[in-house]
């Protein structure tokens, strides 16, 4: 076992661990930590983690804006993401993790609480370690440059502005906070400094096995650990504690998470936040998400077969209501009622971008994809074991073709899943995985792919269709059994302007397949070159970049004749508040010749969300949640009904479905070819903090119903509100 300091130190002979050294005096100890101490490459184990768990300081702080960190790692595989060491959740403070094929330094450095122009980050990156070798990183930022070195050398440095506050948030080891991410493998010799090393130190620390003391703030090694806990190698140092995010219990193998086909007493949905704001807004968005996110689809689908509307949603245990449950019911138009819904599985987080998507294959049965954000956990297939009977689920142990082999497909995010008659399933979804494009100098952190299988078991290689800059998110639709179209935002990277970075989204595109994602074309129907790396392509609608204005993409539809509709929000920002008004949503329509642009209604929040629906006679119906909700400016707000009868020109409000809710309203979803009955469904839930969050739905007229969240026979009539 390796320690951090020693007193002596041979070529042959590891150094010696501080615990085992003889102190009689604090004097002494003092005195030690003052000198150079010495610092070697780990001759054991060190801190063995399994993938499920790593250490937190949750009181940990670090003064000032600038720092250093330091680990020898090593790891078992370099297939997933894996946290190494990081202050806050990612991508807030910084972190020091290995993703994509590389390991990153990222910094936060222009974060909206410092009073910046919004929450950027950047990173500079270093090759990842090999497997079951010890590695040394060290990343330092000095207020105006973040560097990354490997074994002791400079791997990289990238400029970053100073328009931050102090790092404090709480400090992780080998884990993240409630990510999937954890190390799988070992780390030691954790130090962190309070200012940037020169490259001269680093290059002595590994070189000359030297430790420099100088700012050292934080230190932990294997010589002091216990079960549960990580003692400072520091005198009056603070002692890091065992942490088991409830994300990354199941690990990639989803090993632990079965397959339970229980049945719940009542319908009740997952509450979700995603970054926390600081200001009276309190979250970027949050509330009752078991229908969120827009980039999943669909979650229900009516079978005229059976005359019953199937449907799953992101749910939660009874009680403490913190676990992500899948889950899925129907409702029976005959009879007017909802059963005891089944639980499928427990997904093991509370992150609503893992909702389940599903659909109906030509033989009846269910089919429920559960997903993933990121590649950091397990994604499954399950299939009903009987046509149009939610009783019973088995799991499917999918495989798609990598390099002309099988190989298991148990990973995918933001999925939408359709089947058409005569050709299987296609899918549309994003990978954070770059090694799919063979691009070393790609940075798309999402890109856009599509899948397609026969028999929902067997899947067909990986196809990218678009890594433009910093990524994409899409919404995808399907016309008739004919073909699919998405429609797709890009991450820009307008550096002088601040807007890099997941919360920057911009631009609109259209492209579509008519054989499953194999090839594809724009509206004119002109081939489009995929997968597309350019900002101005053949797939451009319309450059809000020019614009300096966000884009949030709802839904895809297509009229009579397959033309294809477009709804979609702007904003100037990506933060909660009236600061980023006017929220404009359109249509952009294809008329035959062009792209008509369209205003219908304006929000409050960059994720309210309606879904667009085609009727006979050429009416357009969205039913969404425009204007401002019980809490304003948060998520969702009460459901409204719009109306056009010109194609899009104008629209008028037909019907205020909801009035006066306790809390929000947040996506209502079209289903697969929806019945008059069952016509959208979505969840409720508080804007700025955590509550219950109900399941509702609303028939074509816009009367709304309530699932019973508790029930006391095997069958119950919703509750019309």
């Amino acid at each position: 076992m390796t320690g951090t300091f020693a007193t002596e130190s041979t070529d042959n002979q590891p150094p010696t661990p501080l615990s085992t050294m003889k102190t009689k005096s604090l004097f002494f100890l003092a005195a030690f930590f003052l000198s150079s101490l010495l610092y070697a490459a780990p001759q054991g184990e060190g801190i063995v983690l399994d993938g499920t768990s790593g250490f937190v300081v949750k009181d940990f702080k670090l003064p000032g804006k600038t720092f250093s960190v330091a680990a020898w790692i090593k790891v078992k595989n370099t297939d997933q993401s894996q946290m190494f060491v990081t202050l806050g959740a990612p991508p807030n403070d910084w972190t020091l993790y290995s993703y994509n094929g590389n390991v990153r330094m990222l910094v936060e450095y222009n974060p909206s609480r410092s009073g910046g122009a919004g929450s950027t980050y950047d990173f500079a990156l270093a090759p990842n370690p090999q497997p079951g070798q010890w590695t040394h990183y060290l990343g330092t930022y000095d207020g105006e440059t973040v560097t990354v070195y490997r074994d002791g050398k400079r791997a990289a440095s990238k400029k970053l502005p100073t328009q931050r506050r102090d790092f404090s948030l709480p400090l992780y080891i080998g884990t993240g906070q409630e990510q999937g991410r954890c190390l799988n493998g070992a780390i030691e010799d954790i130090n962190i400094w309070n200012r940037a090393l020169t490259e001269q130190e680093v290059t002595a620390l590994v070189k000359d096995n030297t430790l420099v003391t100088d700012g050292l703030v934080a230190s932990w090694n294997s010589s002091k650990k216990t079960t549960d806990t990580l003692p400072s190698a520091l005198p009056n140092g603070q002692t890091a504690v065992l942490y088991k995010p409830v994300a990354a219990a199941a690990g990639r193998s989803g090993g632990n998470i079965e397959l339970l086909n229980q049945r719940d007493d009542g319908y009740r949905g997952i509450w979700y936040m995603n970054q926390p704001s600081n200001d009276e807004y309190v979250y970027k968005y949050s509330g009752g998400l078991g229908t969120y996110p827009a980039n999943h689809y669909p979650f229900a689908v009516y079978a005229p077969e059976v005359d019953k509307t199937f449907f799953c949603y992101g749910g939660t245990e009874k009680g403490t209501e913190k676990s992500l449950l899948h889950q899925v019911s129907f409702f029976d138009h005959k009879t007017g009622t909802v059963p005891r819904p089944v639980i499928l599985l427990d997904k093991k987080t509370d992150d609503a971008h893992d909702n389940p998507v599903m659909n109906i294959d030509a033989q009846g049965y269910i089919w429920i994809f559960s997903t993933s954000h990121g590649t950091g956990r397990p994604s499954f297939i399950h299939k009903s074991k009987k046509p149009y009977d939610i009783a019973e689920f088995e799991r499917i142990n999918p495989t798609k073709r990598v390099d002309g082999k099988e190989v298991p497909l148990d990973n995918f995010s933001y999925l939408q899943i359709y089947h058409l008659l005569g050709k299987g399933f296609a899918a549309m979804f994003t990978t954070y995985d770059k090694r799919i494009l063979n691009d070393p100098e790609t940075f798309a952190a999402r890109i856009l792919c599509s899948m397609d299988s026969p028999d929902g078991a067997q899947w067909s290689a990986w196809r990218p269709h678009a890594a433009i800059l910093h990524g994409h998110y899409q919404s995808t639709g399907q016309y008739k059994d004919e073909k699919i179209g998405t429609a797709f935002n890009q991450h820009p990277n307008d550096r002088e302007n601040g807007r890099v970075g997941l919360n920057w989204r911009t631009n609109l595109y259209y492209m579509e397949t008519k054989d499953l994602g194999k090839t594809w074309q724009n509206v004119q129907g002109e081939t489009v070159k995929v997968p597309l790396k350019e900002v101005q392509n053949n797939a451009l609608v319309y450059d809000y970049d020019r614009e300096k204005l966000n884009v949030y993409v709802m839904d895809v539809n297509f009229d009579a004749s397959g033309k294809p509709i477009v709804l979609y929000l702007t904003s100037k920002g990506y933060q909660s508040g009236p600061v980023n008004d006017p929220r404009q949503w359109n249509t952009a329509y294809w008329t035959g010749s062009s792209w008509r642009i369209a205003p219908v209604t304006v929000s409050d929040n960059n994720y309210d969300f309606g879904s667009l629906y085609v009727e006979e006679g050429n009416v357009w119906r969205i039913i969404g949640t425009p204007g401002i909700g019980p809490q304003a400016y948060n998520t969702g707000g009460e459901v409204s009904m719009w109306v056009s009868t010109d194609s899009g020109k104008t629209w008028k409000l037909e019907r205020q479905m909801t009035q006066n809710s306790e809390f929000n309203h947040c996506y209502p979803r079209r289903p697969i070819n929806p019945h008059p009955d069952f016509y959208a469904l979505w969840a409720t839930g508080h804007g700025r903090k955590k509550s219950e969050s109900t399941i509702y739905f609303c028939n074509k007229k816009g009367d709304v119903f309530e699932l019973p969240r508790q029930m006391n026979s095997d069958t119950q009539k919703p509750v019309r509100k």
